[in-house]
């Protein structure tokens, strides 16, 4: 049933310039128990990125955020509509595609080094002065002197920092972000998040950041995306035009922001109705 109804929808044709990730028509349904009745986890889902452009998404628990990231990915296909990166249609894992998950997933067996190495060896940039892009990426994430460390001996905002420097070492054009700092405290959770902006600020990739926290999806993003209870729908899309660079604490505290917030929250209550 799947197949046949991927099969319905015409494929699109590339733009002259297409936008770095689009999403057009996108449905998806899974199965629900052993008799395969399916339900809809998502409907009519339109979206484009821009290059460069850092978009957060929020929605109620089980709208189907996480599953556009795994849809753009490659790591599942839709059941109707298409999935485009750079302008080719995703039938597997797309080159340069980046995907932090909300654990942080660093092999227990390997050192730090040894985990970020493994972005290296995955990436597409060469092994050209391996030792030395690793030390750069532990120093871009401040984990100096921590080099040979166990996971098990990390604090888990440390462990974070781990799986971050692997994703930048792999170079992504992309990064797609499932809840990355949803299992920290508060504290850490602005640390990183404020590490997460400078480093984008300097780099300028494409990001699509799930997220249940308001605060933090309008902290970072250009543009908010707001789903609808499942089968997931998107709802709003607001653009962000608070002045970057954006400080993680300060922003929170301004008028401008206070409005944003109120918009977002309100379609967000709108949605879970």
């Amino acid at each position: 049933m799947t197949a046949a109804i991927a099969a319905l929808a015409p494929e699109p044709s590339p733009a002259s310039e297409p936008a770095k990730i689009a999403l057009s028509g996108i449905g998806k349904r899974f199965s629900r128990d052993k008799e395969a009745t399916e339900f809809e986890v998502l409907k009519d889902i339109d979206l484009t990125a821009s290059e460069g452009e850092f978009i957060s998404i929020v929605g109620p628990s089980g709208c189907g955020k996480s599953t556009i990231l795994k849809l753009i990915s490659g790591l599942m296909r839709p059941s109707s509509g298409h999935v485009m990166v750079d302008g080719q249609t995703v039938t597997e894992s797309p080159v340069g595609v980046g995907f932090m998950f909300q654990s942080d997933a660093l092999l227990p067996w390997a050192t730090v080094s040894e985990n970020i190495a493994i972005g290296i060896d995955l990436g597409n940039a060469g092994q050209e002065d391996r030792q030395g892009r690793i030390s750069a990426l532990i120093r871009l994430v401040g984990l100096q002197g921590f080099e040979h460390a166990y996971p098990a001996s990390l604090s888990g905002g440390m462990k974070q920092r781990v799986a971050l420097a692997r994703t930048l070492a792999y170079e992504p054009s992309v990064f797609l972000m499932d809840e990355p700092f949803g299992a920290l405290d508060a504290q850490t959770k602005i640390i990183l998040g404020r590490e997460f902006l400078r480093i984008w600020s300097e780099h300028r990739k494409t990001v699509l950041f799930v997220t249940h926290d308001i605060v933090e999806a309008i902290t970072m993003a250009d543009r908010v995306i707001v789903m609808s209870r499942g089968p997931g729908k998107i709802i709003a899309d607001f653009s962000i035009d608070l002045e970057r660079p954006r400080d993680f604490v300060q922003t929170r505290a301004t008028r401008e922001f206070a409005e944003i917030y109120e918009k977002v929250w309100g379609k967000l209550m709108a949605g879970t109705r």
